[in-house]
């Protein structure tokens, strides 16, 4: 929570680290102290990961997370999920979770977001990490990958930032480029936002380029 008044709304982040267990929320530590500072107040959220999370189980933490944001205290009048590499694919993925959620999303954050399940199980992105996650591949598993994939769920009908970085090689920028260009031709409202010094880890960095770009929006849209 902020330490003086708080802004209305509040911000549901979500880390990255291929939706694997050794990674964890403390990689979302500094930026949520940030928000804070800037009076927004955060729900750093925690989901099961690879071994034990997965298809559904990581899906199911999403959602229960969100529909837990009801009884914080908070303001949920607006709720913007920020995530970063496979947690900016789970932002997106909350904003079309289902057709009545608990507590909805109006805002979503990308940050390296690996946005496209198809496209990333092509790649190989993380050395397989996509197929781990649903438990196969997108020809074994086309309806799984439909439900899961942001990409697939356009439009998403809330308005959307993708922030990358130009030298991203874990998950390149052209990811997130052909998803907002589907986006923008689904109808829904989507920035882009290309930095081409970048690479992946910038987007944790408070002090960023890539971070004033989420902070920037933010104030633009949720002021």
């Amino acid at each position: 929570m902020p330490a003086g008044e708080a802004r209305q709304g509040v911000a549901v982040v979500l880390h990255g680290g291929f939706w694997r267990e050794r990674y964890d929320r403390r990689l979302m530590d500094a930026i949520c102290a940030d928000l804070a500072r800037a009076g927004l107040p955060v729900w750093n959220l925690e989901y099961r990961r690879v071994p034990t999370g997965g298809w559904p189980e990581t899906f199911f933490d999403v959602a229960a997370g969100l529909d837990a944001v009801a009884d914080l205290g908070v303001d949920p009048s607006r709720v913007v999920t920020i995530g970063h590499s496979a947690g900016g694919h789970l932002a997106l993925w909350a904003a079309r979770r289902e057709t009545e959620p608990r507590v909805p999303v109006t805002h979503a954050v990308s940050q390296a977001g690996v946005v496209d399940l198809h496209r990333a199980a092509e790649l190989g992105l993380g050395r397989g990490a996509v197929a781990e996650l649903l438990g196969g591949s997108p020809a074994a598993l086309p309806d799984r990958y439909d439900t899961a994939s942001p990409a697939q769920l356009l439009p998403l009908e809330v308005p959307q930032l993708l922030v990358h970085g130009g030298r991203d090689d874990i998950v390149p920028a052209s990811i997130s480029q052909e998803y907002a260009h589907r986006a923008a031709v689904a109808g829904d409202d989507v920035e882009l936002v290309v930095h081409p010094r970048h690479g992946h880890f910038e987007h944790l960095d408070p002090t960023s380029k890539a971070w004033r770009t989420v902070r920037d929006w933010l104030d633009r849209r949720l002021p």
